[in-house]
């Protein structure tokens, strides 16, 4: 392992140790690479999320949180870009909750403030498939990775000041596992967990439904399968 990602990990280890702050890491970096257009090869994992005016548009709010959190990691791994920090950041947020080891690479650069992607690229929780289906393949994904990095929503909880809705999609929000989908396909919602428009889309369609189900009963398939696409995801946009 390189040097410098093997010092950011145990950077990364000691703050979630101190700071139950995974959620929002992940949030971070997907946020970062999901902006990537696969039709013009813009966006993608170039941390242009830290400039303005991509950092101030709606789906970004409290992001300045995660990033604050990790400069001072940065200043101690000075060599690795903010690109690979914040996608490594989730990577090891993913793994310390209890999720599946994700294959990682660095080589991410990172992009100037000129290359900041425009507003709308990222996923409206109000909306449902045929939006998703919008968004995602745009980046390049098809129904099946929908489904899985959809899966991440097992991680966290929305807050009313950043995206408009409040609570977690779980009872343990600080776990990562498959009760994700469990948790949507009860057919009596616990009225304490989070259900988005976004969230149901998934059951919507007999394909992605079946996907939620094969997730829902088998958690080494959906950990084996949500590693794939998570790296895919953190890579967005790069050339290694």
């Amino acid at each position: 392992m390189d040097p410098a990602e093997k010092k950011a990990r145990d950077l990364l280890k000691d703050l979630y140790d101190r700071t139950p702050c995974m959620p929002i890491m992940v949030r971070l970096a997907w946020h970062d690479s999901g902006s990537y257009s696969a039709k013009d090869n813009t966006g993608g994992a170039n941390a242009t999320i830290r400039y303005s005016p991509e950092s101030d548009i709606d789906a970004n709010k409290g992001l300045d949180i995660a990033r604050n959190l990790l400069e001072p990691i940065k200043e101690q791994v000075a060599s690795m870009s903010y690109a690979d920090l914040y996608q490594l950041s989730s990577v090891a947020a993913i793994e310390y909750a209890g999720g599946p080891k994700i294959p990682f690479r660095l080589g991410r650069k990172d992009k100037p403030k000129e290359d900041c992607s425009p507003d709308g690229r990222l996923p409206d929780a109000t909306k449902r498939m045929p939006h998703l289906r919008d968004i995602f393949y745009r980046m390049g994904f098809n129904d099946k990775e929908i489904v899985l990095l959809s899966g991440a929503h097992c991680l966290g909880k929305a807050h009313p000041e950043r995206s408009g809705f409040e609570g977690p999609w779980t009872t343990e929000p600080l776990k990562f596992d498959n009760t994700y989908f469990k948790e949507i396909l009860k057919p009596d919602a616990d009225p304490n967990l989070l259900r988005l428009a976004s969230d149901m889309a998934l059951l919507d369609e007999e394909e992605t439904k079946k996907l939620v189900e094969a997730y829902a009963a088998d958690q080494d398939l959906f950990f084996k399968e949500y590693a794939v696409a998570h790296q895919k995801l953190s890579e967005l946009g790069c050339q290694f």
